[in-house]
């Protein structure tokens, strides 16, 4: 699994974070999404692309 984030698209909603917090982050001054981790373990795939569905703005992508 490889995944990116698309910071530009992110609109601070922090859901990815309540989702995935080993793989995603937010920045203390604006919010936006941080990656933490391109290549998450298989144990949290599941977590990501729960993260990833729930993006709000569709700004975090899954290549399997």
């Amino acid at each position: 699994m490889k995944v990116t984030l698309d910071q530009d698209k992110c609109v601070a909603s922090g859901q990815c974070v309540v989702a995935a917090a080993e793989v995603f982050d937010q920045r203390d001054e604006d919010g936006i999404a941080v990656l933490l981790n391109p290549d998450p373990p298989a144990r949290q795939a599941d977590d990501t692309r729960h993260a990833a569905a729930v993006c709000p703005a569709l700004a975090i992508h899954i290549q399997e």
